[in-house]
């Protein structure tokens, strides 16, 4: 079995290619161009690296410029970040096909983003993927494309 790859900090991770829902492919297979781990960026950026992602039909990929945002958001942030990354990788889930996945992860990134309803950090819909997030975690797979139907992050 060949050593795993390793980050800088001596993490291991996994450098297979990935397809767009964050599968991992075969070593020798071309997958999907994935976001710079462990970037910095303003929050404003990574609302709309994270939007073009989702919008290309890339969840797992938001998720990850999200995940960067939550690492490195101020302490009065940080759920509002984790949840929006959770609600990501729920979608993820839908996506393909993992009901209670979903559903947990939907649920949980609903009730991180929650608090944050009235203040809207950033232009955030908070209440808008509230709404979506609480439907789809009662029907993950209702037939129709979860990844398609998605709210905007901002209103």
């Amino acid at each position: 079995m060949p050593d795993r790859d390793r980050n800088a900090e001596g993490r291991a991770r996994n450098a297979r290619p990935r397809d767009a829902l964050g599968r991992p492919l075969p070593h020798d297979a071309v997958g999907e161009e994935r976001a710079p781990e462990g970037v910095l960026r303003a929050p404003e950026v990574a609302l709309s690296e994270a939007q073009a992602l989702l919008d290309a039909g890339r969840p797992f990929h938001a998720h990850e410029v999200l995940e960067d945002a939550w690492k490195t958001a101020p302490e009065e942030e940080r759920q509002l970040w984790r949840g929006l990354a959770q609600l990501a990788v729920g979608l993820t889930h839908a996506a393909r096909g993992n009901d209670r996945g979903a559903a947990a992860l939907l649920e949980r990134g609903a009730g991180n983003v929650e608090g944050y309803a009235d203040r809207r950090p950033h232009g955030v819909d908070v209440p808008g993927l509230l709404a979506w997030a609480r439907a789809l975690a009662v029907d993950p797979g209702s037939g129709r494309d979860p990844v398609r139907s998605a709210p905007s992050l901002r209103a």
